[in-house]
């Protein structure tokens, strides 16, 4: 707990708002204390004052208050890798016994490239409002945005914090490809727009797997490096990659990383699954980070056994942090129910059972989701925990919901196995209530919700996704001429600058064609 510094008699400091009255406070801090009858002063957005509530009532009178009576607040939560647009729209659409490669080919990619920019940014819009009436506070988005601006106005228009890139790659044939130099010159105008630190940051985004150049990944890195911005990529969420890697470069995809140069603190691999002793070796020697998205694994089928690397990574110091991916790999915003399934995997230790010191599995699972996950991001001075200087982005949780009744003595316990998002009731973004009583202050949800429905019915129309998959995979014959246009003539939107692409024209359905 912070001491203020002594005053005057009768003498006092501004604020913006006191969070008080809460069960309990859940720092997150360096020692995870766990404070009682304490309160949360701030000012311009950052965290002032983290006290006596008593103490911190007198310092700060006639502030705005929210009451967190009944409530544990805690940091807000990072999601470290999510997909905001393109399949959102098909929500529990996309059929959960189809390969991987069949639902981002002949799914995923269709509703993107059919997308426009409007139903860009209100799949953006939904997703936000889903992540932080969940207690997500800040989101890194995973690299697959057409209209950057567009993704943009609905995270400012929600009020949470992102990491923002741009669809990147250049494969020669694929959606929104383009030469090696156009996309270099499309991220470094990206960050001129987006600069590190603001509410929306820039990062470096590219699709990576095997769909990337070398000479791509080098100048991305450098260009990274050179703004001092993140850059993220996703490798080896299934044995393709690593394939892959050894058929074109005769080694594995990190130990190829490592020798163009491009590991280091800058960089966040997203899932980094299949990798062997030697590539986490080079991740930790490089301070590399990796974003986890367990339930994607589940989902998708990929072999989530290998999850028992990424408790080997975390448990070796390895910054690590937590994602819930996109719709074909799973249907909910949700981190905690994230942590729940990363905790079932980090190990189990009979010597800590007998030392009540020791950190849970619960705690351990719930600091990727905090403070942990903020290092791993690149936000661990500002972000992850609720201490003073900090920006002021909190949860509170409601603890007279059902998940919460009796509340526990174990506070990480009752987080991470006993509840979920819907138990959050208030949320504070840079010292901006975005959420009372479980409905987002700065939007409509109810007309949202009913552009969406809208939307989303006319977007599956148009990338030829069946709109009742439940009753099998084919579509409609219209659905298959859709699917089956002149692969030029799926254009991106106008205000993206992006280039048209070519599709696989394969069927988006299982059927004999």
């Amino acid at each position: 707990m912070s001491t203020p510094e002594p005053l005057a008699c009768g003498q006092t400091r501004a604020a913006d708002l006191l969070v008080t009255a809460a069960s309990a406070v859940v720092t997150m801090d360096a020692r995870r204390r766990i404070l009682t009858n304490s309160a949360i002063a701030i000012r311009d957005g950052r965290i002032t004052d983290v006290g006596p509530e008593e103490q911190l009532r007198a310092l700060y009178p006639g502030v705005e208050n929210l009451d967190a009576r009944g409530g544990v607040v805690t940091p807000g939560l990072i999601n470290a890798h999510q997909h905001l647009t393109g399949d959102r729209l098909a929500r529990c659409s996309i059929p959960d016994r189809l390969h991987p490669e069949v639902a981002i080919t002949q799914w995923a990619i269709p509703l993107h490239a059919s997308q426009e920019s409007e139903e860009e940014e209100l799949a953006a819009t939904m997703a936000c409002v889903e992540a932080v009436r969940n207690g997500v506070t800040t989101i890194v988005e995973a690299g697959t945005v057409a209209t950057p601006d567009r993704v943009a106005a609905a995270v400012r228009a929600v009020g949470i914090r992102a990491g923002l890139g741009i669809w990147s790659w250049d494969p020669g044939e694929g959606l929104h490809a383009a030469p090696t130099h156009q996309v270099l010159e499309r991220l470094a105008h990206h960050l001129d727009r987006y600069p590190p630190g603001g509410q929306i940051e820039g990062w470096v985004t590219l699709i990576g797997h095997d769909q990337v150049s070398d000479p791509l990944l080098v100048r991305a890195a450098a260009i990274a490096r050179r703004y001092d911005a993140r850059m993220t990529l996703h490798i080896s969420s299934s044995d393709r990659d690593p394939a892959a890697y050894r058929e074109r470069c005769g080694t594995r995809p990190i130990t190829h990383f490592d020798q163009l140069g491009i590991l280091g603190p800058h960089l966040l691999l997203a899932h980094a699954l299949h990798i062997d002793e030697e590539e986490m070796d080079l991740l930790l020697a490089t301070d590399t980070a990796v974003s986890m998205s367990p339930w994607a694994y589940l989902r998708l089928g990929q072999d989530a056994a290998h999850l028992a690397r990424h408790s080997q990574f975390v448990s070796r110091g390895g910054r690590a942090a937590l994602g819930c991916d996109s719709e074909n790999a799973g249907d909910q915003i949700d981190i905690l129910r994230t942590t729940a399934l990363i905790a079932a995997f980090l190990p189990t230790d009979s010597a800590a059972s007998r030392d009540v010191r020791a950190p849970s599995r619960a705690q351990l699972a719930f600091e990727l989701a905090t403070v942990k996950g903020a290092q791993a991001i690149g936000r661990g001075s500002d972000l992850g925990s609720i201490e003073p200087g900090k920006q002021a982005d909190l949860v509170v949780f409601d603890t007279s919901h059902p998940s919460w009744t009796p509340m526990g003595a174990d506070l990480y316990l009752q987080l991470v196995w006993g509840t979920d998002g819907r138990s959050v009731r208030d949320v504070v973004v840079a010292g901006q209530p975005v959420v009372r009583s479980g409905r987002c202050t700065r939007i409509d949800e109810t007309a949202l919700a009913g552009q969406v429905q809208h939307r989303a019915s006319s977007l599956r129309h148009r990338a030829g996704i069946p709109v009742d998959s439940c009753r099998g995979l084919c579509p409609s014959p219209q659905a298959h001429r859709v699917n089956h246009l002149p692969l030029r003539s799926r254009t991106p939107p106008a205000d993206s600058g992006l280039q048209p692409a070519q599709q696989p024209a394969q069927c988006c359905c299982a059927c004999p064609r």
